[in-house]
């Protein structure tokens, strides 16, 4: 029978595997029901270390202070056509492309470039949580969210 320590371990490896987005110390401690953020952390570098150590195609990695379960640089070319991503419109796709590229942009500076259809793609960017938006002088600054960076591994 597995000691406590270790059955905390895999409990946080199953609240990795499952979520489908990075999780916070905090966001694991919630899952799991672990109180302690450091018994966390270490936890999970233990884990980390691990993972780095096994013969495997998976990982977990920090992003922001968050953590995930990602493939080894060389598996992912190779079986990334089998994942499924957000549905994103094309003019939504271009849209964050370039706000990617510009961070901190104006909504004023993006209609101007691509047109007043960016107003419904704003909207669907927003509501998928890749960017954010704050009101400037008469207009909005927009720029990604972290869960863009996490998402696009940027």
């Amino acid at each position: 029978m597995p000691d406590e320590q270790t059955d905390h371990k895999r409990l946080i490896e199953a609240a990795l595997f499952m979520s489908p987005n990075a999780m916070s110390i905090s966001e694991i401690s919630s899952a799991t029901g672990i109180a302690s953020p450091g018994a966390i952390e270490r936890m999970v570098n233990e884990l980390i270390s691990e993972y780095e150590q096994r013969d495997t195609a998976l990982k977990i990695m920090s992003i922001s202070g968050k953590f995930m379960f990602s493939l080894k640089d060389q598996y992912i070319a190779k079986v990334s056509s089998l994942a499924t991503g957000p549905d994103i419109s094309r003019g939504a796709l271009r849209i964050l492309a370039y706000i990617g590229k510009n961070e901190q942009v104006l909504q004023s500076e993006l209609v101007k470039y691509f047109g007043t259809s960016t107003y419904d793609y704003i909207k669907e960017l927003t509501d998928k949580e890749f960017i954010q938006s704050a009101k400037y002088k008469r207009s909005k600054r927009i720029c990604t969210t972290p869960k863009f960076k996490e998402y696009f591994s940027v």
